[in-house]
């Protein structure tokens, strides 16, 4: 079956903004979310596809290349390793577990789903936490490690737990109830513990109600070449820690890329407006130009014409698919000079003239379409 628009699944506009598409994705994850609709597989498919939806529209290199190519600019899939058919339920609460802010699922704040399904102990994970690094071109190209302080709930040195008197330990209560047919035995959630089977016995001094603390941590972080701005890389387990001995969340780093102040990027590709004098133009010359993490000298012909463009192949970016080096693009400006001496107003009247200065474009000299189609080719 056709996959569904995503603007449509989450009920918004395309030009909802940010705080809409999380507002939306929200109501329904909450409308559809497991715990509130057991064992109902059609709540299930609709979670998984709000989450879908969400995943790309959240996302703003996704939604670009979405909002442009549909379904298809999505390689088949959502892009997050989760889309179409092998959606996983585990990767949803693991990337959007922190999606319900404080108020979680089971009485647990900033918990993330509760796991275990209709039977057994219940198993919270804790919340991921999201982080920005803000990298610089050089850190695109080559890759780099960061150090990351970051500020995670963790239990409390000392914190104990015993067993819940309530349910023994088996995080579920039985009721008998006589019906025509004869007793009925049905099993809920403990509410004494919300179905973990454990409750604080040893609470220390600060922690909250779950024995959780906040704590300062380090966090080592690999970031690969090639990374884009707005991508979100995820870091297992570096997330707020679970109560009651619970999963890890994860630690979600956003990648921030910092504006070059002479190269722009395009993809794997950068370009670089260079302007040379007429002279230069008119004898050609060498210059150096800007690279990553250094400069290349690149010569100019005699004769070179404003809009010229220079390829400097792999001088670009790595393509974080492993698909090669992007290249260096120099766009050349010849600089018409505003403000000059009449002595040197009257040399170029006496120019003005003369057939080697009349503009005479030959098959050679492409326009400017031309030389984007070129660039492109």
């Amino acid at each position: 079956m056709a996959k569904r628009d995503y603007y449509e699944v989450l009920g918004i506009s395309k030009g909802a903004s940010e705080s809409e598409i999380k507002k939306a994705y929200r109501k329904l994850a909450i409308q559809y979310h497991p715990d509130k609709n057991p064992d109902d597989s059609a709540a299930e498919a609709k979670f998984k596809e709000a989450a879908e939806a969400y995943e790309v529209l959240s996302n703003a290199d996704k939604k670009q290349r979405y909002d442009q190519f549909g379904h298809a600019g999505m390689g088949g899939a959502a892009g997050g390793g989760f889309g179409g058919g092998g959606m996983n339920m585990d990767d949803i609460f693991s990337q959007f577990g922190d999606i319900f802010g404080g108020g979680g699922f089971g009485g647990f704040g900033g918990g993330g789903r509760s796991r275990g399904g209709g039977g057994g102990r219940r198993v919270f994970k804790g919340s991921n936490l999201r982080v920005r690094v803000k990298l610089n071109l050089e850190d695109i190209a080559n890759g780099v490690e960061k150090k990351l302080r970051i500020k995670r709930q963790v239990p409390a040195d000392g914190v104990t737990f015993k067993t819940c008197n309530t349910c023994k330990g088996s995080g579920q209560v039985y009721r008998v109830t006589n019906t025509i047919l004869g007793q009925m035995q049905t099993s809920s959630s403990c509410p004494a513990c919300n179905g973990l089977g454990k409750e604080i016995d040893k609470k220390p001094a600060g922690a909250d109600a779950q024995g959780m603390v906040r704590k300062e941590d380090t966090v080592s972080v690999k970031i690969p070449a090639g990374v884009v701005d707005g991508m979100q890389l995820k870091v297992a387990g570096k997330g707020n820690a679970g109560p009651m001995d619970g999963v890890n969340g994860d630690l979600i780093v956003v990648i921030e890329e910092e504006k070059h102040p002479e190269l722009e990027r395009e993809g794997s590709n950068l370009h670089y407006e260079l302007y040379i004098s007429m002279p230069d133009a008119v004898l050609g010359t060498k210059v150096d130009v800007p690279t990553v993490g250094g400069k290349a000298r690149i010569s100019l012909d005699e004769g070179t014409q404003s809009g010229k463009i220079l390829r400097l192949r792999n001088k670009g970016l790595p393509s974080l698919d492993s698909y090669g080096t992007g290249d260096l693009l120099v766009h050349v400006n010849v600089w018409t000079p505003k403000n000059l001496s009449s002595e040197q107003k009257k040399m170029f009247e006496k120019m003005r003239f003369e057939d080697e200065f009349v503009p005479v474009p030959g098959k050679s000299d492409k326009s400017f379409f031309d030389k984007v189609k070129e660039m492109f080719s």
